[in-house]
């Protein structure tokens, strides 16, 4: 994400003007913005024509630029774009004004954002911003007869290619190398920045060796790490481990894999955690949280007015950091996400059993 303007609106509302980079950028804009903001940028709309000499074709589209007031926002992540719908309170065809509209933004579309910023999606765009400097990394997982590989997104990993071929002996069984030439083949169209090769025993040490000398300019960009399989659990391994992190100073799907493994296992012990609105919000009130967990889609439902919870979700936050703790904003395209997405959405590790608590296991 690239800001390149700053300044204040009406009613001391923060003005940003955006440029978003990447695929990520356009989620993460997802998750900033909300009904109520102000968005501008240049548009196409088509235009009804009151002319009687001519024939009515429906319109034609015209170039615009548009002030939409939010009312939805939706991440098309397939068709790599952000779909910003709302009421146009500016324009600069004057007919044009209360008029319904769907503003796509797409990568390196600049747009103006007027709001009242929340801290957490302030720290959102931050990390847009410095993400922005890290190489793009690719986990290539492999075990023998299949191999896999993952993107790193900011909103988790994607599966970019997968491959079986059965080796060792039997009727239908094949040379490793030719696993290997599949995957490597894949890694170079790929032309990540950074790749981690992870994998069980020695199969992923072999697969290096035939990589780095079949496409020599992959040799300088593989590192390997020991994982116990491939797929999906070794990416999470890889994760978990902080081997991206050393690509990529410390990404967010990282430390979502941490916490997460950090809250389950405070939730097997029946120690430090808890989890669900009613009980986090009281926890809250105690001052007994050290780390809030909270799911991004869930977030913004709750704070359209959409959700289902008891508690006001903005209260909650503000008090965990009015009291000193951290407000980790988990994505809900990662496994990690999706595993508080069961626990109700939202968790929190604590610093101490509040009463309540106490007084349940008494």
């Amino acid at each position: 994400m690239r800001i390149s303007d700053r300044g204040y609106g009406e009613e001391g509302r923060e003005r940003l003007t955006l440029v978003p980079e990447n695929v990520d950028d356009l989620w993460h804009l997802a998750h900033v913005l909300e009904p109520g903001d102000l968005v501008e940028g240049d548009t196409t709309r088509r235009i009804q024509r009151n002319d009687d000499q001519m024939r009515d074709t429906g319109g034609q589209r015209e170039h615009l630029f548009v002030t939409l007031q939010v009312d939805d926002v939706e991440f098309a992540r397939f068709a790599n774009r952000l779909r910003v719908s709302g009421v146009i309170v500016g324009c600069s065809r004057e007919d044009q004004l209360n008029a319904h509209h769907t503003l796509n933004v797409e990568e390196h579309d600049e747009i103006t954002v007027e709001k009242h910023f929340k801290p957490d999606q302030t720290e959102r765009l931050e990390e847009a911003t410095e993400a922005a400097e890290n190489p793009d990394v690719a986990i290539a997982t492999v075990e023998e007869g299949a191999a896999y590989v993952h993107t790193v997104q900011q909103y988790g990993t994607e599966e970019y290619a997968s491959f079986t071929k059965p080796t060792g002996k039997g009727e239908y069984s094949r040379p490793r190398e030719e696993l290997f030439a599949e995957l490597g083949e894949a890694l170079a169209h790929l032309d990540a920045d950074a790749v981690i090769l992870a994998g069980p025993g020695f199969t992923k040490n072999d697969a290096h060796d035939y990589i780095t000398e079949e496409y020599c300019d992959l040799a300088d960009r593989i590192t390997t790490v020991d994982t116990s399989a491939a797929g999906d659990r070794g990416v999470h391994e890889v994760l978990k481990r902080g081997a991206v992190d050393e690509v990529q100073k410390e990404t967010r799907i990282a430390k979502e894999a941490t916490l997460i493994d950090d809250l389950t296992a405070e939730i097997a012990q029946g120690a430090k955690a808890t989890y669900g609105p009613e009980d986090v919000a009281e926890a809250a009130e105690f001052g007994a949280i050290e780390t809030l967990l909270v799911v991004d889609d869930r977030l913004r439902t709750e704070r359209q007015g959409d959700g289902d919870w008891s508690i006001d979700v903005n209260e909650v936050i503000e008090s965990v950091e009015r009291q000193g703790g951290d407000v980790v904003v988990f994505s809900s395209e990662f496994a990690p996400g999706e595993q508080l997405s069961n626990l109700g959405g939202i968790a929190a590790i604590l610093r101490y059993l509040s009463l309540i608590h106490i007084s349940e296991r008494a």
